[in-house]
C-alpha cells in the first residue's frame, strides 16, 4: 500500500490564535479524488490553506509523502483578479506556475515555455494563448488557473471552490477536466465545494467539515451521514 501524499495527525488550525478545526487527522492517498464539503465558514477553505502549508500549524503535525521542493502541490484559487493594467496573457499567467519550481530569480528556459503551452492545451485553451486575461470568460479564468497549478508539475492539486461563480455550462466543463486529469492522469485532486449535486457522481471520497472537525469517508455514506 502506498504512504500517504499528505497525512495531517491531530492538527488544528486557525487564525490569529483562534482555532477553526481542532484535532484533525485524516490522509489523503495517491489518485484520490476528494471533495471538501460542508456548511459556508464551517473551514473547508482553511483545511485547504492548511494543507497547502499557507496557515501555520497550531497543534500536531501535516506530513508530506513527496519533496514539495520538487513538486509543490498544485493550487487554484476560487478566483484570481489580476489588474488589468498588466498586460498579461493566458499563457503569461500559466508560466507563472513554472516559477514554483525554480530558484529565486532563475529564468524560464524554453522547455518551461513548451510546458506551458502544453498545459493549455490539456485545459483546452490554446486558441487563447495570447488573449489578455481580463478579457477571458469566468469559466476561460478557471481553466488558465488550473494550467496554472498543472504548470507546476503536482503529484496533488487543490482547488478551492473552482466553479464558483460561472455558469452552468462552463461548470460542467471544469468539473469533467478535473475528473479527466485524475482518472488518465492519476493525478490527486482535492477541492472544495458547495455544489454536492454536481461532485456526488465523480469524487471518491469526502471530507464533511463542521462544528470544528473533519470526517472522511466514501462519499455516498458521508453524505449520508450528514
Amino acid at each position: 500500500m502506498s504512504a500517504p501524499l499528505i497525512a495531517l495527525e491531530h492538527v488544528t488550525l486557525g487564525y490569529d490564535g483562534r482555532p477553526v478545526l481542532v484535532d484533525v487527522s485524516l490522509t489523503v492517498d495517491p489518485g484520490e479524488f476528494t471533495a471538501l464539503l460542508g456548511p459556508n465558514g464551517a473551514g473547508k477553505t482553511t483545511l485547504l490553506r492548511g494543507m497547502l502549508g499557507l496557515l501555520p500549524v497550531g497543534a500536531g503535525r501535516i506530513a508530506y509523502g513527496f519533496d514539495r521542493g520538487v513538486h509543490p502541490p498544485g493550487y487554484v484559487p476560487q478566483k484570481e483578479s489580476l489588474d488589468p493594467i498588466f498586460p498579461l496573457t493566458a499563457l503569461d499567467v500559466v508560466l507563472m506556475g513554472a516559477y514554483a519550481r525554480l530558484p529565486p530569480l532563475a529564468r524560464l528556459q524554453r522547455r518551461h515555455r513548451r510546458l506551458a503551452a502544453d498545459c493549455l492545451a490539456q485545459v483546452g485553451l490554446s486558441d487563447a494563448a495570447n488573449q489578455p486575461f481580463w478579457s477571458l470568460s469566468g469559466g476561460q479564468k478557471q481553466r488558465v488557473l488550473i494550467a496554472r497549478a498543472l504548470a507546476a508539475e503536482p503529484v496533488v492539486l487543490l482547488l478551492d471552490e473552482p466553479t464558483a461563480g460561472i455558469d452552468a455550462g462552463a461548470e460542467t466543463t471544469i468539473m469533467a477536466l478535473i475528473a479527466r486529469l485524475n482518472r488518465e492522469r492519476g493525478l490527486t485532486v482535492l477541492l472544495v465545494s458547495h455544489n454536492i449535486r454536481l461532485v456526488r457522481s465523480l469524487v471518491h471520497t469526502a471530507v464533511w467539515v463542521a462544528d470544528g472537525r473533519v470526517t472522511k469517508g466514501e462519499t455516498e455514506a458521508i453524505l449520508a451521514a450528514t
